[in-house]
Parts: C-alpha cells; structure tokens; sequence
C-alpha cells in the first residue's frame, strides 16, 4: 500500500482496469497499487498531489453513468461518521478524459466475511462494538426515509484501526434511479425471509434482519438459516442470554416480530448486554479497589475526556486502546501501562520520557503524540490513531509486499530516523508493530517505549530478538547502526513473510545472525543483487561494517530504487533517454479541477 510522494525519483504505478486507460489524471496524480472489482463497481486506488490514497468509484459499464452520478449525489449529502464522504465527482468530458467516476476515501482493510474467514469466530466484544456501529449507520439512513438492502458481511468493513464503514451505496438509492432489474447478488447479499424467491425489497426490518444475521455470522461462523435458527448460547456457548434474546428477535421470520427499529434493537442490546462496563468516574483521584480490569481502570481514569472505544494491542509494558476525544470529537490511541509496571517509579518515569521525546520529533513519519496524563496510579499517554493498522498487521492480512509499493515508505522512515538520531534520540525497538500505518497509508514510526537519548545509558539488553542488532542480544553499547539493523530486517519481513533470521529465542536468533547464512537466505527469497546488497550491509553483524547512519542508508536505498526500475524497464535506452528528456522538459502545471 504505498504512497505517492513526490521524490527525486520518478515512480511508475501500475496500469488501471481496461475501462480507465484512456483516463488521464490531474498533474501530480498517479494511480495507486491496489483495484477492487465489485459486482456493478470499480474502486481503483489514486494518489493526488498531496500523496493521499483516494478510492476513484467507476462503473465498467458506460451505461450505468447516472446510476453512479446519482449514487455520488446521494453520498455527498450523508453525513455519518462510518458513512465515507464524496470528495469530488468527474463527469464526463473530453477536455478532461476522464469520468464519470467520484471520489472518496480510500478504505484501507478488509470485509467482516474475510475476517472471520481469516480469523474464525470473533470475541463477544468485538462482535458487539461492530454491530453498535453498523447498526448506527442504518439508524441514520432509515431517519432519512431510506433503507438499505444489501447489509452483508461484505459491505461490512473493518480497518486496522478498529473502524468501520458501511459500503454497498449503489444500492440505498429511490428505484427510479437505479437502472430496471438490477439488484445485489444474492451469493454475496442474505436473503430476508419475507422476500419470495427471486425477490429483493429492501425495508428497515430487513435490514434488521441482514445486520443480525451478520453479526450471526461473526459469533458462530455461520450464515443463519431463513427460518428456525438455532439459539446462540448451543453454537456459543460464551454467548450472553441477553444477547442471543435480542438476536434471536431480530432474526424472526416474520418482520411483525422484530423490534419496531434498529435504533430501539441497540437500546435493547445497550440495556441488557453488559459485554463492556460504562463507568461515571466519582470524585477525587483514588482508584476505586472494585475495578479489576484494564478497561475498568482507564474508563475510570479518563471518563472526563475520553470514550474508549475498543482495544488496538497489548505488549510487555502496556496496551494501547482506541478512544474517542469528547472535547475535541476525534478518534486517538492511548497508551496506557499495566498496573504492574505503573508502581514502577522508574517505569513511569521512563514511560513520560517516552510521550516528551517522541512529542519533540515532528515529522511526517513519526506519529504526533497529543498529551499524557495519570489518576489513580493510571498512567497513559494520547497519540494520533493508526487507522491503518501496523506493517505486521499489513503482511498478516495481505502477505508480502512487492518491492515497488514499499519503496516510497522505507525512504520516509528512513528520514524520519535520521531525524530522531540528529535530535539525539535512538529507538531500540523497531520492529514491524512498532511501524504504523495512518490513513493516507503513509508507514510512521511510533512506539518509543525503550528510546534513550544519547548521553543515557547505551548498554543492556533491548528491542524485540527477531529485529534485534546483534550487540542489542549481547547487551552492549547501541547507536544509530542498531536502529538502521532493525529496519533492514523489517525490510526482509516485508518483502518475504518472515524475519531474517527467524523467531524464536535470542540465543537462537543470535546464533543465526553469527552464522554468515544471510546471502543463501537472500538468494532462496528471490531478492535482486542490488537490494540483496543492501540488505547485507544493512544486516551486518558488525557495527562498523553497516551505513554510517540513516542518512547513508537511504542514500544507499534510493540507488536500489532507481537500479531496480532500470531492470524492469524495458524500454530500448534510446526511448529511456528520449522520454526522459521530455519529461524533463515538461512544465509543472496545476490541477485542473
């Protein structure tokens, strides 16, 4: 998922779907790496002049032209918080070349369908917040007279960041602006009971119905049956009563017997489901004794300021929730420490060092920390949401990387570390859960748990082993070359699946990194000679055989960059020359929309 900034280097995207190639984007724009073909929709990734990842909403279809304008309209005037926004409409002209198409968001993630198929049932709670948000939206839409008809786990999605979106919006349109005999797929789109065969009439109770039978779904593994479906609680059996009441009601057959409305389905559920507690804090500042988990303490802690909404990671120190600033109406991470180490003087103190240091790096590939604070031996910081997820989170999903598409994202961060090493402040804990993803997809460094600023103490054991420096495993003196290790071997993880060196214990890793079996590994993973290259003195077991510094290594990254694109290009050196010199040529224009 790389991002398209403008650099020194000319960065060649791949081709668009065949009904976009006589397209021609505003100067400054470029096609992005990623497409989705839906069943009467296109939705191709664009990046403009800013470097935002948009999604460019196209028919293949010429004649369904109105349908996708009017689908635009219809989006634009929406306004819901998992309902993504129309930027901007392309009608069709020839001046232009290009439309009719609009754009949007680009929605970095994957269907609730292809999460359970991944990761098979989910827990209650997630289930829960998915269907409160989900259903949200559908209360928004029937308020406004419509209904939805094709609420699925596959218009469903999730982004890494624990938000979701309401997709399939061809759909939520009045018949007459829709083209005669269309309707959703029926493989993809569950059938109400009340329909007869070869039937699609979409109301509020049946999208009731399809959004239990989603969440039916994501609790079980299963789609429920038309009629007759089965009690929760015997497929679940950690399912609450109260929960398998309220679904079993939205699943009736007969849609007299649902509740009246979604929005009085969720006050049901809001009443009787207590998967999450819903805390008032009292006065003053001591830790009630009755609140005995993580979620219990911090909802206590920041009931003032902030609506945790669900949890995002957990690691040795502390866990990081995804929460929604009340006074300022945004969603943020916080960082909060486990009890345990919160009653570490020294852990806090080191913990508040880390929110100041990583507060002073202001770059475009670090992520902004926004305030920190404690109550009651609570002790968290606030920082910008990562709707992206993490690069682990990435590879875990979507599998290795392609060289092209991480090439822009390794030369920021590089940046970024050169940046944090001139300030005088080393990471020591780079790993691919550490490199998050924001929601233009640019990668961002975050997590400076065990930073130190130079002048500290140097030595000691740190950093996760798979990602680890040698002299980092072995508790010696680290420097900028151990941060510069760490992020060759995410590089490798990216671009093959795995570690260089594999996981498993430090003693083990560390034997592996001694055993000078990183050019076999190289050549087994298909790596070209020139990135096979870096890569070696990247990982090189010994400091002074590695770049001098972040800056070095870049330098060394670009020239990777431009040799590989040379290799694929195959265009005679004559033309390579000649379109060179035009486009050098070519004045710098401003977009014309």
């Amino acid at each position: 998922m790389a991002q398209r900034t403008p650099t020194t280097d000319q960065i060649s995207t791949p081709s668009p779907a065949l009904h976009l190639e006589s397209w021609t984007l505003p100067p400054g724009w470029s096609w992005g790496d990623e497409a989705i073909q839906r069943e009467h929709r296109h939705y191709q990734e664009v990046v403009d002049a800013l470097g935002r990842s948009l999604s460019l909403v196209s028919v293949p279809d010429p004649r369904h032209g109105d349908w996708l304008k009017n689908e635009a309209r219809a989006l634009a005037h929406r306004n819901h918080p998992s309902i993504p926004t129309t930027y901007h409409f392309w009608a069709s002209y020839e001046e232009s070349r290009r439309g009719p198409g609009y754009l949007r968001r680009w929605i970095s993630g994957e269907t609730v369908y292809s999460r359970v198929t991944r990761l098979g049932p989910d827990a209650i709670q997630f289930a829960f917040q998915v269907l409160r948000e989900a259903g949200s939206a559908l209360s928004y839409i029937h308020d406004t007279a419509a209904a939805h008809g094709a609420v699925s786990a596959s218009t469903v999605w999730l982004t890494p960041g624990g938000r979701l979106w309401l997709l399939g919006w061809e759909w939520v349109l009045p018949r007459e602006q829709r083209p005669a005999g269309f309707t959703p797929d029926p493989q993809f789109t569950p059938r109400a009971p009340e329909w007869a065969p070869g039937e699609w009439r979409p109301t509020p109770a049946s999208d009731q119905w399809q959004l239990a039978a989603m969440l039916f779904l994501m609790l079980t593994g299963e789609t429920p049956p038309e009629t007759d479906v089965p009690p929760l609680p015997l497929l679940r059996s950690d399912c609450p009563q109260a929960l398998s009441t309220v679904l079993e009601r939205a699943l009736s057959a007969n849609p007299a017997d649902r509740y009246p409305s979604v929005a009085t389905m969720l006050r049901e559920l809001d009443r009787h489901v207590s998967v999450r507690p819903v805390l008032i804090a009292p006065e003053g500042d001591e830790l009630p004794k009755a609140l005995d988990s993580a979620e219990a303490r911090l909802r206590w802690a920041t009931a003032d300021d902030y609506e945790i909404l669900s949890p995002l990671g957990r690691g040795m120190f502390g866990s990081v929730w995804r929460a929604r600033d009340l006074s300022l109406s945004r969603e943020v991470a916080i960082k909060v420490l486990h009890p345990h180490i919160a009653r570490d003087d020294v852990a806090v103190a080191r913990f508040r060092r880390e929110a100041r240091l990583a507060a002073q790096l202001a770059h475009a590939a670090i992520v902004p920390i926004y305030d920190s604070d404690s109550r009651g031996g609570v002790v968290w910081y606030t920082m910008e949401l990562a709707e992206g997820g993490s690069v682990a989170n990435l590879v875990s999903r979507s599998g290795p990387r392609p060289f092209e598409e991480i090439a822009p994202q390794v030369d920021e961060v590089l940046e970024a570390l050169h940046a944090a090493h001139t300030s005088g402040i080393i990471h020591r804990d780079l790993k691919p859960e550490n490199i998050l993803i924001d929601r233009y997809r640019r990668w961002r460094i975050g997590d400076f748990g065990i930073a130190y600023a130079l002048g500290d103490d140097k030595a000691g054991t740190s950093g996760t082993p798979s990602f680890a420096a040698p002299e980092q495993l072995l508790g010696e003196a680290q420097g900028p070359a151990t941060d510069c290790y760490a992020l060759a071997s995410i590089v490798y993880f990216v671009l093959t699946g795995r570690p260089p060196f594999g996981d498993g214990a430090a003693e083990q890793i560390l034997a592996q990194q001694l055993s000078d079996t990183l050019p076999a590994r190289l050549h087994d993973a298909g790596i070209s000679d020139a990135l096979g290259s870096w890569l070696v003195r990247g990982l090189a077991q010994r400091v002074e055989d590695r770049f001098e510094d972040a800056q070095a290594m870049r330098a060394a990254w670009r020239q990777v960059v431009r040799a590989t694109r040379r290799a694929e290009d195959q265009r005679p050196w004559w033309r390579r020359l000649i379109d060179g010199l035009q486009e050098d040529e070519t004045p710098q224009a401003t977009p014309d929309w």
